[in-house]
């Protein structure tokens, strides 16, 4: 399968990556830890269905030490006894921040409050922001069918 655009060749998603990059890197450094932010990333590119993202997310967490068990179980996290509920948390914020339109109203007063609960500002900061970067990368990955199975842990470190 190959994409349909090659976003690396193009000089204006080129340009605009840059941006994409830089802000992934400011998040991959915020307060929120390590294994929440790949979990989180992990959901969101999962309920959107993003192959790319998953094959990335999956390595790179397995690289930093994450559980086959625990990557294996975040599609059925509200069962699973393996996480944190600080994680729990993040991951209720993940799944309604992504399916604003199933919600329609968005994020729940409950659920933002468990986040804020488990989060300091800083923390509940990234996390509304990585939720919305991943939506974005889902999306340009999505769109233009970006092929899954290559990744190579820290190929865009």
């Amino acid at each position: 399968m190959d994409a349909r655009l090659n976003y690396f060749a193009s000089p204006t998603a080129g340009k605009a990556l840059k941006y994409f990059m830089s802000a992934g890197k400011a998040l991959k450094e915020s307060p929120l830890p390590a294994a929440t932010q790949e979990l989180v990333a992990l959901r969101v590119s999962q309920i959107n269905g993003c192959a790319v993202c998953l094959d990335m997310h999956t390595k790179e967490a397995a690289a930093a030490g994450e559980t086959a068990v625990r990557l294996n179980l975040v599609a059925a996290w509200r069962e699973a006894t393996v996480f944190t509920e600080a994680e729990r948390a993040a991951l209720a914020l993940a799944e309604e921040g992504t399916r604003v339109a199933d919600a329609a109203t968005g994020v729940s007063d409950e659920v933002w409050e468990l986040a804020a609960k488990h989060h300091d500002e800083g923390q509940l900061t990234a996390l509304v922001m990585l939720v919305s970067f991943l939506n974005a990368v889902n999306r340009l990955n999505i769109i233009t069918q970006q092929p899954a199975g290559g990744y190579e842990v820290g190929q865009f470190h």
